[in-house]
């Protein structure tokens, strides 16, 4: 890994500041920050810049100081509403709290313009962010791009492993990254009632079908034999998102009316609570699959035009890939809507692999 200009201190930081704003599977990855830092400069205050949509998957977390929460929702509202004085004066606001809160070390995991813009303005005097885009490490002290690895880490990545670089470079130990997610007691209960309405038994299978490119979806009726092998299995088949997925999940569903389709309604910490009590979870390149990573939920997650990790933290995760010529194609798929990736992960493989990381142990 490099750098642009190394300011490591032997001091240690007693105010630390972790600018990660979105998306949800992100943060969920980047949380290994938290206990890494901490076992690394334990006395050090914790506080985490996340925008409103992402912020119940920290709020419960018992690690961190202080959640702030950046409103750009409301700054844009004014703007738009002609409002652009009050607006600015919010801005400054915001700006002068960042101040006030004197981080001695801010890090930006997010590397953008718009994370690293948060980052200058607090006016700390050690930055470090990570693979900086958009000419963010002009804003910082210090950028960190991690290399290609080796061993296994070049052959096979592990989940998160560029934050886990980040945290070494920062002086915490490999193995103090573990992604941290906490569960709220009164997201539980709620969780626990809902699934009580809907008489979905104590063993169940979290169904993650959805994410932000069709590419990276599975095949929507491979979810159908899935879950009459999940039933099988003694487990019943759970489909979980968010209220935009609420037409493919009645697709979904409609093929095989064993599925349970709970989709859009559950909150987003409440998810968290659903995913932590499941038997498994088996999902596409999403951040419900990453949250059942980081609870330690056995986990089988199917990656096709996205670059994946390629091993979870332990045999309680199987990724399943296959590497194609035109791997990873990302945003411009040129397999003319086929996801040809995806269709060679049939349903006795996945099967098969649920059943696998169903039998080890938790660590």
């Amino acid at each position: 890994m490099s750098t642009n200009k190394p300011l490591r201190s032997d001091k240690s930081p007693d105010r630390i500041l972790i600018v990660r704003l979105s998306a949800l599977g992100d943060v969920v990855l980047s949380s290994g920050l938290i206990p890494a830092l901490l076992s690394h400069w334990p006395h050090a205050e914790i506080t985490w810049l996340v925008e409103p949509a992402a912020a119940p998957l920290l709020k419960h977390n018992p690690r961190l100081h202080r959640l702030m929460v950046l409103p750009t929702a409301k700054w844009k509202s004014l703007w738009r509403e002609g409002k652009k004085l009050q607006a600015l004066r919010e801005i400054w606001r915001f700006r002068a709290s960042l101040r006030a809160a004197s981080f001695d070390l801010v890090i930006d995991p997010q590397g953008l313009l718009k994370s690293g813009l948060m980052a200058w303005l607090t006016g700390a005097p050690r930055r470090v962010n990570l693979k900086p885009r958009e000419s963010s490490q002009w804003l910082m002290h210090e950028s960190v791009r991690p290399g290609p690895g080796v061993g296994l880490d070049a052959m096979q990545p592990i989940i998160a492993h560029e934050y886990r670089d980040l945290a070494v470079y920062l002086g915490a130990e490999s193995d103090s990254y573990r992604m941290d997610l906490a569960v709220g007691e009164a997201a539980r209960q709620q969780a626990r009632s809902r699934l009580a309405q809907a008489q979905v038994g104590p063993r169940y299978a979290v169904l993650a079908a959805f994410t932000t490119r069709p590419q990276k979806h599975w095949i929507e009726g491979h979810w159908a034999g899935l879950a009459d092998g999940l039933l099988v299995q003694g487990l019943t088949p759970l489909l979980l998102g968010g209220p935009s997925d609420l037409e493919a999940a009645q697709r979904i569903a409609a093929i095989n009316p064993a599925i349970v389709n709970l989709v859009g309604r559950f909150k987003l910490d409440e998810t968290v609570a659903v995913i932590s009590e499941a038997s498994l979870l088996v999902g596409v390149d999403t951040g419900l699959s990453h949250m059942a990573i980081a609870l330690d939920i056995p986990t089988v997650a199917l990656f096709g035009s996205t670059t994946p990790y390629l091993r979870g933290p332990s045999m309680r995760t199987q990724v399943l890939y296959e590497q194609l010529p035109c791997s990873p194609c990302n945003r411009k798929p040129s397999c003319g809507g086929r996801f040809d990736c995806m269709r060679l992960l049939d349903v006795p493989r996945v099967l098969k692999a649920a059943a696998e990381v169903q039998q080890t142990t938790a660590h």
